[in-house]
């Protein structure tokens, strides 16, 4: 293990040693000229020695404290990595303090460099601490860890000072010591507060991508559905949103909150469900969201929140690809209105709406007019695109040539923690170069004092939101920059010698143009629109309906889907066919074909609601021929059609038959402002018109079968009256004897009725003499000839 030496004592300041080495320099200069003269040897020698000074890895992963005073101890630990196949010996770790920096673009210039460079880095520091390493093979590291007191640093005066840490050693096939491996970072030193100090205003932003679907339970609350439930995973405790609350609720930032981001984790604290295959089921995090909006809501009360309209769409996108699409434009109005009530509804604190941030701050004239058409009258550019040729650092504010004002953010601190920051050696890095680079900002025009804003990557991971926490820390102590708010920014007073052009189109990056949504995209919102608003206008409660759409359309514009095409494009998918599937929820029900017989009929249309509210609409049905079959004398007939949620509906048309023959009807719903709805649904109707002489022959033949039903009644109601009447005399004829019946003279006949049963048939029981003769005809069973009385 590598250990630490503290020695006690001062060196010779950098600036002395510089010039010593410059003395140096000029005085060996002869000697220089004379090695020249030799073969071509030491200028290879050089070059080898500068290539091999990335031999070894150095990596500085912690420097306490990031901005010291007199009086403190800099320690700065680490590690070294032999990145070679040798052997590394008689190795030593170093410091090395250069001279003072006297602008940013050197400090920026310093942070480029990699390996060790002879003829400008500083020599290591007299006197200093070093750890030794006697041996360090192929792939393996060590660690170390160096601290000095800043008495013995060389700090002449306030400033910013680079800070190398150094391995010189030898190798197994170059037996000399050099410099293998070094590792730069910066040392700012302002013991003594300045006293203009500069005005940072940093930007906390919380933002997400879209989670919420179009779709919501078929509840009284309309339950919204997510798509997945991956926004739990930023909310619970060390994820990356609240990771962010933790952290700015304890420092001087301003918050810019995404609405949607909000109203989406206040839709989880109220309970929702998560899309799973086919199926929609309860989510399970709402305590999580809960927690979250309540740290959020004491985080934010006395801050200055800034909020960004609804689903931060992406403007740039909008100027370049879809304000030619009609109606894109509105999109942007309407999640501009909703921005703040959201806001002020979840977190209840008034927030600024009048900001647009395009992405990377990079505008043109068609994105600041595109960003000022829906109210905002503010534009958050950046440095780099809004490019100023001074010698200095102005204030973020100017106005526009067009009346809008830019906010200006600083290119190099806004950049600052981009990047791998998990590691700490980048985390080191950056935090150290950001505090360099804002006390290089006071210190440019001491005498005056300028605001500055920084506006960092839009989604920071949870290392990158730490690394940006440790920065503004580190100017918590306000030796040169004090803490300020966007709306403090925008209103500073501006540069007369800044820059207040709005760059070319043609200066947009590339990256970024090429990243932006396509113009198909801006189509597809239109068609989801353009579906819903003629969808909305039949329902009864479009409350239910319109704002979970309205909202999916904006989520579709966010900027959020850089990068995500394909996520982008199933997204906008899935809003337009859910709507389809609603709409498709009122319609026609299929009808077979008709026959029409006479002259008039009612034809009967369906039309089916499977929705849960009522909706009202207009049906058409039309005849394809007029002449042959009319409705009420038209060509067509409409109807107003009220159906109750989950009910169908049958709609009677009268209709007229005029010829005979086969008739295309089609029926087509409407809304009431006569826009067509849904798909027409035809059927035909054959008509069939029966004449005057058909219908009497077959009256005629009708009465005759009721006629014959009469009489085969009225005779088997007689025949049964003469049986009871037969065994009525029979039983009188057995309790008192009957005279002899006198015989009829021989060779006469009976009269029989004609018909009637005879006394041998056995048809009936015997008839009494005293028995009246019948009164009727013969029966029977045939049907009664014409003009035959039938009784009934």
């Amino acid at each position: 293990m590598a250990e630490a030496a503290d020695i006690q004592g001062t060196g010779p300041s950098p600036a002395r040693r510089w010039l010593r080495r410059t003395i140096t320099v000029a005085f060996g200069a002869p000697l220089l000229a004379g090695l020249l003269q030799a073969p071509a040897v030491s200028s290879p020698a050089l070059a080898a020695e500068d290539a091999g000074s990335k031999t070894v890895d150095v990596s500085l992963d912690t420097l306490t404290p990031s901005a010291p005073v007199e009086g403190d101890t800099v320690t700065i630990s680490g590690s070294v990595t032999n990145r070679s196949k040798k052997t590394v010996t008689d190795a030593e770790v170093d410091l090395r303090v250069g001279p003072q920096m006297t602008s940013r673009s050197e400090i920026e210039q310093v942070a480029g460099r990699t390996g060790y460079r002879s003829y400008s880095d500083p020599g290591p520091l007299d006197d200093a601490p070093t750890v030794k390493i006697p041996r360090l093979g192929p792939g393996l590291s060590a660690d170390f860890s160096l601290s000095v007191p800043v008495a013995d640093l060389g700090l002449a005066e306030a400033g910013v000072y680079q800070l190398g840490v150094s391995l010189s050693g030898q190798t197994s096939d170059r037996r000399y010591d050099r410099v293998l491996g070094i590792e730069r970072t910066f040392l700012p030193y302002q013991p003594e507060a300045t006293e203009k100090r500069t005005q940072l205003t940093y930007l906390w932003p919380l933002i997400s991508s879209a989670h919420v679907s179009a779709e919501t339970a078929n509840d009284d609350q309309q339950t919204p559905v997510f798509e997945d439930d991956a926004l739990a995973a930023e909310l619970k405790p060390g994820g990356r949103l609240d990771e962010l609350v933790s952290l700015g609720k304890d420092l001087p930032v301003t918050w810019v909150v995404d609405p949607d981001l909000l109203a989406s984790v206040d839709a989880m604290a109220n309970g929702y469900r998560v899309k799973d295959g086919t199926l929609n089921v309860p989510g399970k995090n709402q305590e999580l969201a809960e927690r979250w909006l309540d740290a959020l809501e004491k985080a934010v009360q006395g801050r200055k929140v800034v909020a960004l309209p609804f689903a931060d769409p992406d403007i740039a996108s909008l100027a370049h690809r879809g304000k030619d699409v009609p109606g894109s434009l509105g999109h942007l109005q309407s999640a501009t209105a909703l921005a703040g009530p959201t806001v002020e509804t979840i977190l209840h604190v008034q927030p600024a709406t009048d900001f647009a941030w395009p992405v990377e701050g990079a505008v043109d004239p068609s994105i600041v007019s595109v960003a000022t058409s829906a109210g905002a009258d503010k534009v958050i550019a950046r440095s780099d695109s809004v490019r100023d040729d001074l010698a200095y650092t102005p204030t973020a504010a100017r106005p526009f040539s067009n009346g809008t004002t830019a906010v200006v953010s600083d290119a190099v601190l806004s950049k600052a923690f981009e990047g791998d920051m998990v590691r700490s050696e980048n985390s080191t890095r950056a935090v150290q170069a950001f505090l360099a680079q804002t006390l290089a900002v006071t210190l440019e025009q001491p005498e005056d004092q300028r605001s500055i804003v920084v506006a960092p990557q839009r989604v920071p991971t949870v290392a990158q939101a730490q690394t940006m926490a440790t920065a503004l820390r580190g100017l918590a102590a306000k030796r040169w920059s004090q803490p300020s708010d966007l709306l403090a920014a925008a209103a500073a007073k501006p540069d007369p010698d800044a820059s207040t052009a709005v760059p070319a189109g043609s200066r947009y990056p590339k990256k970024l143009r090429d990243s932006e949504l396509p113009v198909q995209a801006f189509r597809d919102m239109k068609t989801t629109r353009d579906e819903l608003d003629d969808f909305k206008v039949i329902l009864t409660a479009q409350y239910r309906v319109v704002p979970p759409f309205t909202n999916a359309i904006s989520r579709e514009m966010a900027t959020s889907w850089r990068g995500q095409a394909r996520a982008a494009a199933l997204y906008r998918i899935n809003v337009l066919e859910y709507l389809q599937t609603l709409t498709e929820g009122v319609q026609l029900v299929d009808k077979s074909d008709l026959t029409l017989s006479g002259r008039s009929a009612t034809i009967p249309v369906t039309v089916q609601n499977k929705l849960l509210q009522d909706v009202h609409l207009v049906l058409r049905l039309t005849s394809g021929s007029k002449n042959r079959l009319n409705l009420n004398g038209e060509r067509y007939k409409e109807l107003p059609v009220k159906i109750s949620g989950g009910h169908s509906q049958s709609v009677k048309f009268s209709a007229s038959a005029n010829v005979n023959g086969q008739v295309p009807m089609t029926a087509q719903l409407y809304t009431e402002d006569g826009t067509p709805y849904g798909q027409p649904m035809t059927f035909t109707v054959k008509v069939s018109e029966i004449t005057a002489t058909v219908m009497l022959v077959i009256a005629g033949g009708v009465l005759l079968l009721v006629l014959a039903g009469v009489r085969m009644y009225s005779q088997r109601k007689r025949v049964a009256a003469r049986n009871a009447e037969a065994e009525a005399m029979a039983a009188a004829a057995v309790s008192e004897p009957a005279e002899p019946e006198p015989r009829p003279e021989s060779g006469a006949d009976t009269p029989r009725e004609p018909g009637g049963p005879s006394a041998e048939s056995g048809a009936g029981e015997p008839g009494q003499p005293s028995d009246p003769t019948p009164d009727t005809g013969s029966e029977s069973g045939g049907p009664s000839g014409p003009g035959e009385k039938v009784d009934r």
